[in-house]
């Protein structure tokens, strides 16, 4: 009697074995709602800087770094030193300073941000 070789399966019977697949969609999986809440974006040709519901996140040359609110004991921003670019920084609870730098242009869209940045920030972490 002769075997096949190993490895190898003989086909089964007609009609026996797994059912042939199911080609269609799976079913879609319930998705918790996204946190709701203002947004604030600033963004030139290298860097980013992204307020929301999620937290802070700055992105430098590609490099992305995030933060999310239970990790963040407070946030400043002010104007570069000429005064053409947005100038924000991160302090951690753990005391680690991060900062980004996002060029406006035109300039006058600083004031903008300002303004944007100003109530989102307001929005997520109050004064009180």
């Amino acid at each position: 009697m002769t075997h096949p070789p190993y490895g190898h399966q003989p086909p089964p019977p007609p009609g026996f074995g797994p059912p042939p697949p199911q080609y269609a969609y799976p079913a879609p999986q319930p998705t918790a709602p996204a946190p709701s809440g203002p947004e604030f974006l600033a963004v030139d040709r290298h860097n980013s800087i992204v307020v929301d519901p999620s937290g802070v996140a700055f992105e430098d040359h590609d490099v992305t770094a995030e933060f999310p609110w239970h990790e963040i004991r407070s946030v400043h921003f002010k104007a570069s030193p000429n005064g053409k670019a947005l100038m924000m920084a991160v302090v951690h609870v753990d005391g680690r300073f991060y900062e980004c730098v996002v060029t406006a242009k035109p300039r006058e869209q600083l004031g903008q941000w300002f303004a944007q940045l100003a109530a989102v920030l307001g929005y997520y972490r109050p004064m009180g």
